[in-house]
């Protein structure tokens, strides 16, 4: 029988961090994060890195792991988190993956169907896009990959940034179309996973993304940002177009109001959660759950004692 790994995936503020926390202190597992800004230090607050206090209790992996202005790909993170996985296994443990960057959880769930290419990273040309898509909009860089790989840019959200420079990137490395992988039907999950994508009616989603904002910022979300600018770390770095970084770069910069910036962050938020759902639907093969009033012991042991 294969040893069991699982995967709590789903969109933005459903509780896949608690979940995986109440599950790895059930089964003697450990947390391999696959959020795509976790792993950059000193981003803290908009990243909702789990608390010291729970890391302390529960280790977790691919947290903190590069510094903001580090190249770090989907590549990187899958050699790194299948040796993770290997260590975790090694100490007699069950991996527990848990995030919603949809590319990285498919990296480990389908991981036969994921293989890359180098690229080496080109900064100057990833800040020039990023300033390009500040000044003429997030459709001039998605239109540049429409004419260079139709395909992608069928495939990639033209306010999804990030992953259209990405595609950008790779292209003028390689010369080559972005990896696209064998379709959802033909990929084969890795041995022993049981995958869990968590969901919740959209009001609630709703108003547990205005609930976390709030928290954040009262956490000191602007504070956090200002201090990484302050240290030299530029807005168009590909770790400064998070979500919460960007938006409080504006205010900062001068570009926004406070209020602006917690409306623009809040409606940035909410719409990455509806393509979120989107990628899960058609991407990642799981068990969908209302997570609504549940936690890990209710939805996921069960099947996990077959």
């Amino acid at each position: 029988m294969s040893s069991p790994i699982y995967f709590i995936t789903g969109p933005t503020a459903t509780g896949k961090t608690a979940a995986a926390i109440d599950l790895a202190l059930e089964i003697g597992g450990e947390v391999i994060s696959a959020d795509s800004m976790q792993v950059y230090r000193g981003m803290d607050i908009g990243t909702a890195k789990p608390a010291a206090a729970e890391r302390h209790d529960i280790p977790h992996h691919m947290i903190d792991i590069a510094d903001p202005d580090e190249s770090f790909s989907v590549a990187d993170f899958q050699k790194l988190a299948l040796a993770a996985i290997d260590a975790v296994r090694g100490r007699g443990r069950v991996p527990i993956v848990a995030g919603g960057t949809g590319f990285y959880v498919n990296s480990l769930l389908y991981r036969d169907s994921y293989s890359f290419r180098e690229a080496k990273a080109d900064s100057e040309y990833r800040e020039s896009l990023y300033r390009r898509a500040q000044t003429e909009g997030p459709e001039s860089v998605h239109r540049l990959l429409q004419s260079l790989d139709p395909l992608s840019a069928e495939r990639i959200h033209p306010r999804n940034v990030k992953r259209v420079i990405r595609a950008l990137e790779y292209i003028r490395q390689t010369g080559e179309p972005f990896p696209r992988g064998q379709s959802p039907a033909e990929r084969r999950a890795v041995p022993g996973a049981k995958v869990f994508i968590l969901t919740l009616a959209r009001d609630i989603m709703y108003d547990r993304i205005d609930i976390r904002i709030e928290k954040m910022i009262a956490a000191g979300l602007v504070d956090e940002v200002k201090g990484l600018l302050d240290a030299g770390y530029a807005e168009t770095l590909t770790s400064m177009q998070g979500l919460g970084y960007k938006e409080a770069a504006a205010h900062i910069m001068g570009r926004a109001t406070f209020d602006e910036f917690k409306e623009t962050l809040r409606m940035n938020t909410r719409r990455f959660a509806k393509r979120q759902l989107t990628w899960f639907r058609g991407q990642c093969r799981g068990e969908w759950i209302d997570a609504e009033g549940l936690s890990a012991r209710d939805f996921i042991l069960p099947q996990g004692k077959d």
